[in-house]
This record gives structure tokens, C-alpha cells and sequence, in this order.
């Protein structure tokens, strides 16, 4: 258990501290539309006018009635809105709810209803949800409109809630352990599941990603995934707001982003790899390289090889990338940079069944490999853990690894594995640890293939690597159909051209050529059926992980 003064465990205490250190330094800038001449206009707020802002919020707030605890529903803009409003309500030691309010209806109603929010604060749509939809938002006491004056929603408007104070407000006096933040998983293999956070945990992620990535304050950071942007103001560092649709990071015009990166002179990114598949295509083909950037996160997917090679022609030959491994309950646990995944992939004669090299564990945290089982696992036994090169599924233990979901015992029960005080997470993904203590990742524990006895378990990651050196094929995703044991494993393809699904010579060819590839591995060989789709149905949050259960239905519907 971390031990810890209330006055210092609060994590909203960071704000405060750098509007202290750093009062004129920018800590938010983004984009608010262009001039005549087509130039972006950017509005900027130094870390002392963002924690007199969050002070403001935080006075309205508390003005109303939120308290130490209260859990708020927080539907507001990525950007700005989302980090002065978050460490508000963390001053408050409110819990603020940050949900993806592009989920789906069905997810957000049932996660708003099981999260519990006592008040909830958003733009009008959030407040027409709250009309359409009131058994979600039943414990609902406290409604706050956020926007327009005219929309007639919200017992009281943000811009009422912001009195015009100087005074600092007093951090709410949180204990390590305090609950601090309920975020959502992406919902890649389900309905989304609420994650509680502590403050505990909050600070760990901040000490580590700073010793991990050698973050430095000062530094200009592109938060492509829009959460990241509240671990930049504890690091010191400037959030360039990148102009992306947060609900689809790969829509995203790679023109606009570059211009961000080079209008703001950013060092340092975290996002998506769909987004920097587009965003290096781009500068490849325009001849661009990014002097500024000394480091680009990737994560949220599997990064494929090529993704770190194409960086080398855009970066400075000092910069790097680099590839965080976690989950929502667990973040970082490994990370491996671009240079070490070539090296690491060279050693192993580019074989594709090798999986994903996805680095070391990060310091501070402790990875094992255990049988593939769908069981819960009540009790840690250090028997559990399997040697080097055996596949089984990950778990970890660390101080940034959550220990529930919120309303979800039966998952917290399957995905926790306790030690004493201690908490393992079962990651849910499976792979392996070679004999350099390295993780090679083999795709979703969901997502395997049981075929039986003959041909036994087929995993996503390697086989769908292999199928993915094809020139004509986009990515792919392993499904299987029938009963677990008995499944026929099914390989859909996304096309690079989708053209090519209206021309059936063409795809014949295709199928045959990646029939003959697959026939080159023993894990691949007996995959026979192959079907194209135009476009794989993604999460909403990287758009990078595929939903295989919905491509499993839809394969199954092509059999008769």
C-alpha cells in the first residue's frame, strides 16, 4: 500500500505546482479555426491562467453541492474543456467519469447506469441523452450544461459556475488509496468496463512514464489520445491539441496534424498507430521529415515492423519510437523502441510466427506467463508461471495496476488474481517471454482459434502476420466458427484496394496466393477459407483493434 501525506497524494496537485514553477509556460494550445489567409488560429493558456481556470470550476462546483467522492459524469470536449474541468473536479477529490461518448447507445446507457453518477456535467447532446434514456441517469442529482446559454438543459450553466476568484482553491485532502477517476476499456472484446482509479495509481503512471520516456518539463507533447493530455500538465509539459476527431483518430487529415507538429515545434507524441500509418504516408510522399520530434508513443494495437522503419526517413536520427504495452487496467507494463523491435525481429529471421516483440517490463512492475485458461483465479501461486517460450496468458502486478472494474464483480473475479494485499491483473492477451525476458505478444485470449486435436489453437497475432505480408492486403483478422474445440478457423481480409472485390479473377488470385503463403508455416497451413471484407469494424478509441466477434458473425453468414 503507498504510504502517503493527504496533503500530497492528491493528483490534482500537480497543477497548482506547475503554475507555481512554470506560471507562463503554455501549458494547452490548440487550433480554433483559420484566417483569411488560411493560417490556424491558436488559442493558448499558460499553466498559471489553466489552474486559475480549474480553481474557478472548482469553486462553482463545489458551490452546488459536489463534494469529496461525488462520482460526475464528465461528457465534455477533448481538449481544454477536458483537462481544466477534470482537475477541477480532482481539486474537489470528485470522481470524474471519462467515458467515450461515441461507444455506441446501447454501451454508454449501460455504463452510465452502472458507474452510479451522482451529477454529471456536458455539452447539450449529453443532457439529450439524459431525456432519452432517464433510468441511465436516474442517481443523477446535479446536472451542469456546458456551451450554449440557449440550450434549455442542466440545472445550472458552467459559465454561471465560474466566479470571478483569484483565490487558489484547497485541495480536497485524498488519500493514496482514494478513488480518483472511473475510466472506460475500449470494449474490444465487449461492453466497455469502468475502471476505478486511485490517486495512488495516478501518481505512479506519472513517475513512470516520466522515467520510462525521459519526459522532461518544457517538452511540447501531442496528446493524439486526449487523456494523455492530463499526465502532460503533471510532467511540465505542453499539450498541443492536435486537430483529430478523438471518436476516429484515423479519419483524421494527416496535412492538418503535421501542420500541428511543425506550427508548435513538437517534440514528443502519443497515439494511434492508424493515425501514423496516415500521418507517414503523407510526410513520405510530400518528402517531410519532423525535426522536432524526439520521441512517437504508439499504442492502443499491435504496431506492425514496417510503422517503426517508415519513422526513420521522417525523425531526426536521434529520435525514436516507441511501443507502451498495457491495457486501461494496467498502463505502461512493457515498452520496446523502434530500434530494439528491428534488432529484436533480425534475431528471429523475421519469422512472423515469432508474434509482436513488445519489449521488457517497465520498471516498478512485475509480468509473468500463466496457462490459457477461462477460469477465474482467486489466489496467486508463484507455480503458475510458465518458463521462457511458452505461450500463455500475460499478467502483472505494479503500482499502476487498478484492482476493480466498477459494478462488474463476476469480470473483476476473471481478470484479478490476488496476493495478499497485492493485486495481479490478468492482461487477457496471451504470449510469451523469451530467454531476454522480452514480451512477444500473440493477440486476444478471446480470440484464439480451438480447431481440436488435429490442428490444436491458432492464435490472431502470428497468424494474421503472416497473412499481412501480402502486398494487396491491408490487415487481416483470424476468426473461428462453430464450437470452441471444433472451430473452423477463417482468415478475413481487408483489401488495400476494395476495388479489387469486384473483380472476381482478382480474387481468386489473391485467395490462392495467400493459400500458398500459408501453407510455408505449420501454424497457418491448415487455414483455408478466406474471405474479404471492405472495411473491419474498429473500436472507437485507437480505431486500430479489430471487433473479430463481429467478423466472426458476419463469416458465419457467408457459409450458406
Amino acid at each position: 500500500m503507498l504510504v502517503t501525506t493527504p496533503a500530497k497524494a492528491n493528483i490534482a496537485r500537480h497543477l497548482p505546482a506547475m503554475a507555481r514553477e512554470r506560471p507562463d509556460q503554455v501549458a494547452v494550445v490548440m487550433g480554433e479555426g483559420r484566417d483569411r489567409a488560411g493560417i490556424t488560429i491558436y488559442r493558448r493558456l499558460s499553466f498559471a491562467e489553466l489552474d486559475r481556470v480549474s480553481d474557478r470550476y472548482a469553486w462553482g462546483l463545489s458551490g452546488i453541492g459536489l463534494t469529496q467522492g461525488t462520482r460526475v459524469l464528465s461528457m465534455v470536449p477533448a481538449g481544454l474543456p477536458l483537462i481544466s474541468m477534470t482537475f477541477a473536479l480532482m481539486k474537489l477529490g470528485a470522481v470524474p467519469i471519462l467515458i467515450d461518448p461515441a461507444m455506441g447507445r446501447r454501451n454508454l446507457v449501460k455504463c452510465i447506469e452502472e458507474c452510479e453518477p451522482q451529477a454529471m456535467v456536458g455539452v447539450p447532446r449529453a443532457h439529450v441523452a439524459r431525456m432519452l434514456f432517464p433510468r441511465a441517469f436516474k442517481t443523477v442529482q446535479r446536472s451542469i450544461m456546458v456551451g450554449s446559454r440557449l440550450a434549455p438543459f442542466g440545472d445550472f450553466n458552467l459559465a454561471d459556475l465560474s466566479p470571478p476568484l483569484d483565490a487558489p482553491f484547497p485541495l480536497a485532502p485524498v488519500h493514496a488509496n482514494d478513488d480518483a477517476a472511473i475510466i472506460f476499456t475500449t470494449g474490444s472484446t465487449g461492453v466497455p468496463k469502468g475502471v476505478l482509479y486511485s490517486h495512488g495509481m495516478f501518481e505512479a503512471q506519472v513517475r513512470l512514464l516520466r522515467n520510462l520516456f525521459q519526459l522532461e518539463p518544457g517538452e511540447i507533447e501531442m496528446p493524439a489520445f486526449p487523456l494523455f493530455a492530463l499526465f502532460n500538465v503533471a510532467l511540465g509539459c505542453t499539450s498541443a491539441i492536435p486537430p483529430i476527431d478523438p471518436t476516429r483518430p484515423a479519419s483524421c487529415d494527416p496535412a492538418a496534424v503535421v501542420e500541428c507538429i511543425q506550427d508548435q515545434a513538437v517534440t514528443s507524441t502519443f497515439g494511434s498507430p492508424a493515425i501514423w500509418r496516415k500521418v507517414t504516408t503523407y510526410c513520405l510522399e510530400k518528402n517531410i521529415r519532423l525535426p522536432t520530434l524526439r520521441r512517437v508513443m504508439m499504442a492502443g494495437a499491435p504496431v506492425p515492423a514496417d510503422l517503426h522503419e517508415r519513422f526513420r526517413a521522417i525523425l531526426d536520427p536521434l529520435a525514436d519510437t516507441h511501443t507502451p504495452y498495457g491495457a486501461t487496467e494496467a498502463l505502461p507494463i512493457a515498452s520496446i523502441n523502434g530500434r530494439e523491435v528491428q534488432a529484436a525481429n533480425a534475431a528471429r529471421g523475421g519469422d512472423p510466427l515469432a508474434g509482436t516483440c513488445v519489449g521488457r517490463a517497465v520498471p516498478e512492475v512485475t509480468l509473468r506467463i500463466i496457462p490459457i485458461t477461462d477460469e477465474a483465479i482467486a489466489t496467486w501461486d508463484e507455480t503458475l508461471a510458465l518458463p521462457a517460450y511458452q505461450v500463455g496468458e500475460i499478467v502483472v502486478k505494479g503500482p499502476a495496476v487498478t484492482h476493480r472494474y466498477i459494478n462488474r464483480p463476476e469480470a473483476t473475479a476473471k481478470a484479478k488474481i490476488a496476493e495478499g494485499t497485492t493485486i495481479w491483473h490478468r492482461m487477457g492477451d496471451l504470449g510469451y517471454l523469451d530467454d531476454e525476458g522480452r514480451l512477444w505478444f500473440y493477440g486476444r485470449k478471446s480470440h484464439r482459434v480451438e480447431t481440436g486435436p488435429t490442428h490444436g489453437t491458432l492464435y490472431s497475432e502470428p497468424v494474421e502476420l503472416v497473412f499481412n505480408q501480402n502486398s494487396a492486403v491491408a490487415r487481416s483478422a483470424l476468426v473461428g466458427i462453430g464450437p470452441s474445440g471444433a472451430q473452423e478457423p477463417v482468415v478475413i481480409i481487408e483489401p488495400r484496394e476494395v476495388r479489387i472485390m469486384r473483380d472476381p479473377a482478382a480474387v481468386k488470385i489473391l485467395i490462392g496466393e495467400l493459400r500458398n503463403l500459408g501453407a510455408r508455416y505449420p501454424m497457418t497451413a491448415p487455414i483455408q477459407r478466406f474471405l474479404l471484407h471492405p472495411a473491419f469494424p474498429v473500436d472507437i478509441r485507437h480505431n486500430a483493434k479489430i471487433f473479430r466477434e463481429q467478423l466472426a458473425l458476419w463469416a458465419a453468414e457467408q457459409r450458406g
